[in-house]
């Protein structure tokens, strides 16, 4: 059985880009725009794993990080952000990895390997 992304990212061309090279890598992904949304997908599908944008409408990341640990602490959460400054954020140490947003996902779709082995 394929393993279960949960991709959470308002801009459409990223969350695409995210869902076909994650999809390239054999996993099954599931999207979300905003907070709400991930909430709402976390609890329907599931997800063996989380990326989460930080800056987004309706719910932000940080506290869309905060609701799902409150609820399950086991899954792996990747903050994948264009804003450093968030990584000195109390909250932000929650997650199990912070990555810088980039055009090469190299690094993601390693930590992503690499979570997702340690949770076996």
């Amino acid at each position: 059985m394929k393993e279960r992304i949960l991709v959470v990212e308002d801009e459409d061309s990223l969350r695409l880009l995210y869902e076909e090279e994650l999809t390239a890598e054999e996993y099954e992904v599931i999207t979300a725009k905003n907070g709400k949304e991930a909430i709402r997908q976390f609890q329907e599908g599931k997800p063996d794993l989380i990326i989460l944008d930080i800056v987004m409408p309706v719910m932000d990341g940080i506290e869309t990080l905060g609701r799902i640990l409150g609820k399950e602490r086991k899954i792996p959460i990747i903050l994948n952000t264009s804003y450093p400054g968030y990584r000195d954020e109390f909250m932000s140490w929650a997650a199990d990895a912070y990555i810088a947003k980039s055009s090469d996902l190299t690094e993601l779709k390693n930590k992503v390997r690499e979570l997702l082995e340690k949770k076996k």
